[in-house]
């Protein structure tokens, strides 16, 4: 899915009690926790944490100032892990937060900062069965752009 950021970009709301911060590796065993929860219940694994953290750190496009965490008083609530090709690789949110405006809010964060970087458009991959996700997303403005089919 795509969008286009030439559009104009709603200002993210955050849900009472949620602050948003950038990924540190002070935060990667939460990250990982999360990640793991959200790929058990979406499909897909998440390998260890070390091996996770060692990857995700040295990516040619990782910049943990693309990697959105909203906190709450719990803890690590929810994630937007971009890259510097403007693409959502994940976007995962705690069940306890779930249906408070934080998968919208994180996604329009990110969006605003690929305006401000210039980019033309964000893409991202979503199942096509995710029809909740898909959902969201169209919410905010993204549209399919090109079907593939999943290696099985």
């Amino acid at each position: 899915m795509r969008r286009d950021l030439t559009d104009v970009v709603p200002q993210a709301i955050w849900p009472a009690g949620v602050q948003l911060t950038q990924y540190h590796s002070a935060l990667a065993a939460a990250v990982h926790q999360l990640m793991e929860l959200g790929h058990r219940q979406g499909g897909g694994r998440v390998p260890a944490l070390d091996a996770w953290q060692q990857r995700f750190e040295t990516d040619p496009e990782y910049d943990p100032s693309l990697c959105f965490i909203a906190l709450d008083a719990e803890g690590v609530v929810a994630v937007c892990q971009c890259w510097t090709s403007a693409y959502i690789n994940n976007l995962v949110v705690h069940p306890r937060a779930q249906r408070q405006g934080l998968g919208r809010a994180l996604l329009l964060q990110a969006f605003k900062t690929f305006q401000q970087r210039r980019e033309g458009f964000v893409d991202l991959k979503v199942l096509e069965d995710n029809q909740r996700a898909q959902r969201l997303y169209e919410s905010v403005g993204m549209r399919v752009v090109r079907r593939e089919a999943v290696p099985v």
